[in-house]
């Protein structure tokens, strides 16, 4: 059960946030300013590409690693094709974590390599069988790790993963904290807007630093519930099963990614689906068990030992309409006409990475404040 209560007590916040989740949160635009300085210290501004990759390959480990994969491939477009390569292993442990290149991987291609742990040596052996192979390797890794040095030794280009500017939050959750994914993420996209394949310019980024510190700003927890729209979104997800249906090309991989931080860091169950695709593949949930209206069989039995019943909620994310069609009028009509609720999302003008850097913001301190009101409180 969600404590509502709590959201508006921001001292109680405070104390229940033992992982330091909402500072991770706050710093996301603090970790930009901080990656791209990395970056161009690393030399990233001055490369002089020959041309763009064949196709760009991601590798790394956990939550952070596959949103840096989906993001990257939603803003490349059709300029390249991005490809996770998905690692294997008995656990999710650092050592036990192996990557291999596809049959297909050589010369003319990208390995881009991002992991807040740098240990791996998994990823040492991929970035050694890249070199092998010919392709070019780009990594972001803490600054001491062993993996910096076997990407040196392949005369692969590292740059050093920007720390949080006031000291590391808890490592068990750093994989799918706001702040490791953009400081995994902002050196890659400087990179691939000197290839051509995004438009990731200095100013760009530094517009997307400004963005996520705003939008930190109407998230934080001295903001009331109901002007903060992380908290109002937390509170609709209450007893909830998120349908997250998304529009445009930026908004698919954000839904995706609220689905994985929602399961990782509340332990909520969530299902994403793009517009309008969404419509026939999550409409039965709306008319089956998990419907706003539908009754259990035995209307007499004890209650008082059961836990809430989730129903379906609609959250609709979107990009800042360009014109055109749009599938958003469907969406809320099917979802009405079944009496479920709608949550929508839609960023403040901007460009295409502000925009996606604020629908991230939000629905990470969404996730967050989740996580902390629906915990059980000492």
């Amino acid at each position: 059960m969600l404590d509502e209560s709590l959201l508006d007590a921001p001292e109680a916040l405070a104390r229940a946030d033992r992982r330091d989740l909402l500072r991770g949160a706050a710093e996301a635009g603090a970790r930009v300013r901080t990656a791209a300085r990395h970056a161009a210290e690393a030399g990233i501004g001055g490369l002089t590409p020959e041309g763009r990759p064949r196709a760009v390959l991601v590798a790394g480990p956990g939550t952070a690693a596959s949103g840096v994969a989906d993001l990257i491939g939603a803003l490349a477009g059709a300029a390249a094709p991005v490809t996770r390569i998905h690692p294997t292993g008995v656990a999710p442990a650092p050592g036990a974590l192996r990557w291999a290149l596809p049959g297909w991987a050589g010369s003319v291609d990208l390995l881009l390599i991002a992991t807040a742990d740098g240990s791996e040596p998994g990823l040492a052996l991929l970035a050694e069988q890249a070199y092998r192979r010919g392709c070019t390797v780009v990594a972001v890794a803490p600054t001491r790790s062993p993996l910096r040095e076997a990407v040196d030794g392949v005369h692969g280009l590292v740059v050093p993963m920007a720390a949080a500017p006031h000291g590391e939050y808890d490592a068990e959750t750093s994989a799918a904290g706001p702040g490791t994914l953009w400081a995994l993420l902002t050196p890659l996209l400087a990179l691939l807007d000197r290839v051509g394949l995004v438009t990731a310019t200095p100013e760009d980024l530094q517009k997307v630093a400004d963005r996520l510190d705003r939008t930190a700003e109407r998230c934080g927890p001295a903001i009331a519930t109901y002007s903060n729209p992380a908290k109002t979104l937390a509170a609709e997800l209450a007893d909830s099963l998120p349908l997250l249906w998304t529009e445009g090309e930026a908004a698919g991989p954000v839904g995706r990614r609220f689905a994985a931080v929602l399961s990782e860091l509340a332990g909520r169950p969530a299902l994403t689906a793009q517009l309008p695709e969404a419509l026939p593949s999550h409409g039965t949930l709306l008319a089956g068990d998990f419907a706003a209206g539908a009754d259990p069989d035995d209307f007499f039995r004890d209650r008082v030992e059961e836990g809430e019943t989730l129903r379906a909620r609609v959250v609709l994310l979107r990009d800042r309409p360009t014109g055109g069609l749009s599938a958003y009028p469907a969406a809320r009509e099917l979802a009405l006409g079944h009496d479920t609720p709608v949550s929508e999302l839609e960023p403040e003008e901007g460009g295409e990475l502000e925009n996606l850097a604020e629908l991230l913001a939000i629905t990470d301190f969404a996730a967050v404040y989740l996580s902390l009101a629906s915990a059980p409180q000492p």
